[in-house]
């Protein structure tokens, strides 16, 4: 019998041949990109007129759909930009009076809460039902003088649980197109055409739903966004936020400084989003800038000004700024901005430069961004986050927080936040602005257009064994797994990453490329050596790339066929983070292969749950990867076992063991990831040991020598 089919009997697998044929990612033909819509919206929306007719077919949609290539520049061919721009000044001419009709028209509220459902768009406001209905009262009393003497006979019924859901939910108007961003919401023309420019055309569910919230005549809310990771969340906060500063210069010509924020996790999500913004705001006046070690962006409360050449300087000039004496430090000039994207303890740092006590505020700020909020709210940046929310002052700061997964407890942090913030600003409840909860899909769940895997390995032998595996697709094996490069492969902690990159060198054939078509990226490379990795990936330069969670959340790589997580997730929401690096855009074919030995049992089953939940979501009933009798084997896990998980991973893989030392016991030695049996282990050691015995000889006869010859002559006088 076949050992690794015995070890994978959790898996059902599929006939290789139907794996073969499957599309894979990085061949660049994407699906639509909305991951839930439905016939039935679809027969809405083409009743309107807004998105397609009747007559048109998938395929010819599929051919509408530019071919997208993972590892380009995301830049569009000159000649679909083109007829995109030519289509947009035909349109406007033919149906110009017809637009205008449209936005001014506005779909019932049984429209918009077919299409919401349909695309499984929640949204719900988070604000207590006192201050939902106060705030609803003055607008009402402004109405009629009957309708306050209503108000005041009637008193207001008490409601259930229920009824209190349905009276928080909301149907706001979705967005069908994105001409509707010119048209209706009269967004900046030269930003709708950089729009355009970008290929984007038809908006996906978290686009939606987000942008006439944040693009409505009405007040700006603050949102909080739950969407699946892939899904445009990026373009969604991106739009609103430099039209907002656009009009900002068109109503303050002489205000200049930082009007918003956007805070990330880590510096290649930072840099990524500064990449994508750049090529939104092309003249339009706005300009974008990613945080470097040495600016100065405050300065005792006043106007806060970036300059844009602090942003073209290099890692070591920044390293030069930033060792300064602080009265150096302090004739730096100001650097000019409207957007600022950085990190969190970078602008901390550069906000608390030259003080003691307190902080230096930016009082300009109108938007604040956090992508991937859970992490930025979590006890390891929360200090951090809160220092930089609060050194916000103005009065109409607007906060937006993004991410796949997003606790309870971090939407009640929020809410006292904003709450402590109106306290000090002497806003009562009825005047602030509504908060507002956004949700895609299923909360805290995975994307269902990836294929999930969960394969026991037993031992970290098994592991390496079924990698292997994957590596030789073309090989004779018992799995149907068929994952081919570029795809990333994740592990707990950085002595494994670099231990398994080590390890799998020299697997690729030398024809291929050999070892350069595998690295390894973690957090204690340099700046300039991440940044040469990220973009030698982005190329295709390499197929394979070892990592930890440092690019576990936000990175846009648009050809990832797969994902490979060789150590167990820490928790559930790294694991919806982590196979969310493939399936970007709503692409087909991805593929989430997860490794688990003998000593992850009892880490399982969040994971279990998740991969059966986004089977239903697919609609795979018949074959499911996840069996019943797995899920009801599987022990559960405390809270203080999920707390200790995910601060730590699993104990046995944790970097203080991992050691080539004999002394750390069989549990040491079985936690290496490595093929070389005992024997050459303890050949190498033995060589190893004669070498460091001889060069310690030499020097010790060396040293022996000159004593004796220093002892024996002196020279002449």
């Amino acid at each position: 019998m076949d050992a690794f089919r015995l070890l994978t009997r959790s898996t059902k697998f599929k006939p290789a041949s139907a794996a073969a044929e499957s599309r894979l990612p990085s061949t660049g033909k994407a699906a639509n990109p909305q991951l839930f819509r439905t016939a039935e919206a679809d027969e809405l929306v083409s009743k309107n007129g807004k998105k397609r007719k009747r007559g048109t077919t998938a395929q010819q949609d599929e051919e509408d759909v530019p071919d997208l290539d993972f590892f380009s520049s995301n830049k569009r061919p000159a000649t679909s930009v083109t007829e995109t721009a030519v289509a947009i000044e035909d349109d406007a001419e033919k149906a110009s009076s017809q637009d205008v009709s449209d936005a001014a028209e506005s779909m019932d509220e049984v429209q918009r809460r077919t299409i919401l459902n349909s695309h499984k768009i929640k949204v719900t406001d988070m604000r207590d039902l006192d201050d939902i209905q106060q705030s609803e009262s003055t607008k009402d009393s402004k109405d009629s003088k009957k309708k306050k003497k209503k108000s005041k006979k009637e008193e207001a019924p008490v409601l259930s649980k229920k009824e209190q859901k349905r009276a928080r939910r909301l149907f706001p108007e979705p967005l069908l197109d994105f001409k509707e961003l010119r048209s209706k919401y009269k967004i900046s023309s030269r930003l709708a055409e950089n729009v355009a420019d970008q290929g984007f055309t038809v908006p996906t569910e978290v686009q939606l739903g987000t942008l006439p919230l944040l693009l409505g005549e009405s007040s700006e809310p603050d949102l909080l966004v739950v969407a699946p990771t892939g899904s445009g969340k990026t373009l969604s906060f991106l739009i609103p936020v430099i039209n907002k500063i656009v009009r900002h210069h068109h109503s303050h010509p002489d205000e200049h400084g930082i009007l918003s924020v956007v805070v990330a996790p880590t510096k290649e999500l930072a840099s990524q989003i500064v990449n994508e913004g750049r090529k939104l705001v092309v003249g339009t006046g706005v300009k974008i800038t990613l945080m470097k070690k040495g600016m100065r962006v405050g300065d005792d409360g006043n106007a806060n000004v970036l300059d844009e050449k602090s942003d073209e300087s290099s890692a070591s000039e920044d390293e030069d700024a930033d060792n300064k004496p602080k009265k150096e430090r302090a004739n730096i000039p100001l650097t000019k901005s409207d957007i600022l994207v950085t990190t969190p303890l970078m602008l901390v740092n550069a906000l608390s430069a030259n003080r003691t006590s307190t902080m230096a505020t930016l009082p300009l700020v109108r938007s604040l961004v956090m992508d991937e909020a859970d992490v930025l709210l979590d006890p390891l940046f929360r200090e951090q986050t809160l220092d930089i929310w609060k050194s916000c002052s103005h009065p109409d700061l607007r906060v937006g927080l993004w991410s796949a997964t997003m606790g309870s407890n971090i939407e009640d942090m929020t809410k006292s936040t904003i709450k402590e913030r109106q306290e000090d600003l002497g806003q009562k409840p009825s005047e602030s602005h509504a908060l507002l909860r956004l949700v895609v899909g299923l909360k805290d769940s995975a994307i269902p257009n990836i294929e999930h895997k969960l394969v026991y390995a037993a031992t970290e032998q098994g592991k390496l064994l079924g990698l292997r595996q994957l590596l030789r697709p073309s090989a004779a094996s018992a799995s149907d797994i068929r994952l081919r490069p570029p795809f990333l492969i994740f592990t707990q902690t950085i002595p494994r990453a670099v231990a398994l990159h080590s390890e799998l060198k020299y697997d690729i054939p030398a024809e291929a490329g050999g070892s350069s078509r595998i690295a390894v990226l973690h957090s204690d490379l340099s700046d300039i050596q991440r940044s040469e990795i990220m973009r030698d990936f982005r190329k295709g330069e390499i197929w394979i790339l070892v990592t930890t969670d440092l690019l576990a959340r936000g990175v846009d790589f648009r050809g990832i066929n797969g994902v490979v997580n060789y150590d167990i997730p820490n928790s559930a929401a790294v694991y919806v983070h982590r196979v969310g690096r493939t399936g970007r855009a709503g692409r087909e074919g991805g593929i989430a292969v997860t490794y688990y030995t003998k000593e992850d049992i009892p880490y399982v089953k969040s994971i279990a749950n998740i991969i059966d939940v986004s089977e239903k979501l697919r609609g795979k009933e018949g074959d499911k990867s996840i069996q019943k009798w797995l899920l009801d084997a599987l022990p559960n896990l405390s809270k203080n076992s999920k707390k200790d998980m995910k601060r730590h991973g699993v104990k046995a893989r944790q970097a203080p063991r991992l050691t080539d030392k004999e002394e750390d016991g069989k549990g040491a030695r079985g936690m290496r990831i490595s093929t070389k049996s005992g024997f050459e282990r303890r050949l190498e050691n033995k060589k190893k040991g004669a070498i460091a015995a001889s060069r310690s000889r030499k020097a010790a006869a060396a040293a022996d020598g000159n004593v004796s010859d220093a002892g024996s002559w002196a020279g002449l006088d």
